[in-house]
């Protein structure tokens, strides 16, 4: 019987490895440029951190979460998105105490028991952007307008902002209880999942995609309609300066994320590439989550990336060659030479390789071709009585004898030029 990757996850195989190579490089250069920072948070946190953080009702808790007891009589959980994580951390370590200007940004798995489909998987990647302490406008316009950069520098041009105000605490509780009054008059014709979400997370009912319940949720109350003066103040701000840095959007007010602990702006990007899971990246502000936490009164502001959806949206990114030069001894005495060469090139920072099996001149040669080889350094009977290599230029189909005293600086000339 043969053993199979776990349903819902998958393997990043060596040729795909380019491309996600490239994602955590447009990261790391374009969010340092920002003023950003890398921090490494558990894969596995206490299952109550996610709780209280995300929101019991919500399905990623209710649902999803992939959740074990301990040996000591604790529950913990795999994460299912970075930011609980990161809070925690920020809290623990007080780092808005030792940090002028907090933001950090982290990459790695997720886990969550979804069911999957093209581009989803119960364990998933995603680059995951925090910025702390920051109250005015303009830092959420900045986490949109980063959001974006990130994208067009992996080089996804096809996408669309879409934006929305959540409201806070002091407008949004007026606004649900609005909404859950509503709804009693229509849920019991709506799916199960909106019969039982209509008392206990109303605004999760805007979540819903089962299509016969459309028409009911557009014609339920817009929290744009009922934003407090504060948030309508700070969303029109956001707006504005989105409008400055001439970033279009459109506005949805059913935007309201799978997540509890978001306030005011809230934000998705999507691509019709990728059909009717359109979403690549969304976040949102979330300026009580640090203090529900156990923290000081600490806003905060991010967005997520799934890295297995952007993968898709990216141009062919072919495999980078395997070496540089391959080294091909053809008799017994050259085989001591051919080793010693090859770690003086790697010792140099040329990638070089040789194959150790004895196979023959052509098979090696063809094994030289499908990596890639820019040069091949052939060593033979006569080589060797001449003191030289014959040194191959694939590209070029051209090849030179190189004295043996010369072959070093000579292959490292040419393949850093």
């Amino acid at each position: 019987m043969s053993v199979h990757a776990v349903r819902g996850t998958r393997d990043i195989l060596p040729d795909e490895v380019a491309a996600w190579q490239g994602m955590e490089k447009a990261a790391r250069e374009l969010f340092a440029r920002y003023g950003y920072r890398e921090i490494r948070t558990p894969v596995f946190e206490e299952t109550e951190l996610f709780a209280r953080g995300i929101g019991a009702e919500t399905d990623i808790v209710s649902k999803e979460m992939y959740t074990f007891a301990d040996r000591d009589g604790g529950s913990l959980t795999l994460r299912p998105e970075a930011t609980a994580g990161i809070v925690r951390a920020v809290i623990e370590h007080n780092l808005m105490n030792t940090d002028p200007a907090l933001k950090v940004y982290a990459l790695g798995p997720m886990f969550r028991r979804e069911r999957p489909q093209k581009g989803r998987y119960r364990q998933f990647h995603q680059v995951d952007v925090e910025a702390f302490g920051f109250t005015r406008p303009a830092i959420d316009a900045e986490t949109i307008e980063l959001a974006l950069a990130y994208l067009d520098a992996c080089g996804v041009t096809r996408h669309q902002l879409v934006l929305n105000s959540v409201g806070d605490g002091n407008c949004r509780p007026a606004y649900v209880e609005l909404l859950r009054q509503a709804l009693r008059e229509r849920a019991s014709t709506m799916c199960g999942d909106c019969q039982r979400r209509a008392e206990t997370n109303p605004l999760r009912v805007l979540d819903c995609k089962v299509p016969q319940d459309q028409p009911l949720i557009e014609a339920l109350p817009k929290i744009t309609d009922h934003l407090c003066a504060a948030c309508r103040e700070h969303f029109a701000e956001v707006c504005r300066q989105l409008r400055l840095l001439g970033i279009d959007y459109r506005l949805e007010p059913r935007l309201v994320r799978g997540l509890d602990y978001y306030v005011r702006t809230t934000f998705e990007v999507t691509s019709d590439a990728l059909g009717a899971q359109s979403s690549v990246l969304g976040g949102g502000r979330y300026d009580g989550l640090v203090k529900d936490l156990g923290g000081p009164e600490l806003p905060g502001i991010g967005f997520a990336v799934g890295m297995e959806r952007l993968s898709l949206l990216l141009p062919p990114c072919p495999p980078p060659p395997r070496c540089q030069v391959f080294l091909l001894p053809l008799v017994e005495g050259a085989q001591d030479r051919a080793l010693v060469l090859q770690r003086d090139l790697r010792a140099a920072g040329v990638s070089a390789l040789l194959d150790p099996e004895g196979r023959s001149f052509k098979s090696r040669m063809k094994q030289a071709d499908k990596l890639g080889a820019r040069f091949v350094a052939i060593l033979g009977e006569d080589e060797l009585r001449r003191g030289a290599w014959s040194v191959r230029d694939m590209a070029r189909s051209a090849q030179e004898d190189v004295p043996a005293q010369r072959v070093l600086q000579y292959l490292k000339e040419r393949t850093n030029g």
